[in-house]
């Protein structure tokens, strides 16, 4: 299964400059007009909540463990989270933290 990349956001996005928004009129779903300002607004918020919540509950980024395991391990664990409810990670989470007595 390979890994897939959100989009990056950066200050050295194309921004589209085909779209002048001083002069053209682009509205978003509840009417408001956009404007430089408003697209701003809603990149820096893009930015600061981007992703997923923080398990921690904190505004923190997750640690992270990655391992490799047997393909039929993979397939089973995906069988098992699908018949929960739950993802592959969450089930993994789960065993973790029970092994380690969390």
């Amino acid at each position: 299964m390979t890994k897939r990349r959100g989009s990056q956001v950066s200050n050295d996005a194309d921004k589209g400059s085909d779209i002048d928004l001083e002069r053209d009129d682009y509205r978003l779903a509840d009417g408001t007009r956009l404007t430089p300002a408003v697209a701003d607004a809603i990149v820096e918020e893009v930015r600061r909540v981007g992703g997923r919540p923080s398990l921690s509950g904190n505004a923190a980024k997750s640690p992270q463990i990655a391992f490799r395991v047997a393909a039929a391990v993979r397939e089973r664990a995906a069988r098992v989270a699908a018949d929960e409810g739950k993802t592959v990670s969450q089930l993994a989470r789960e065993a973790l933290e029970s092994r380690l007595g969390a």
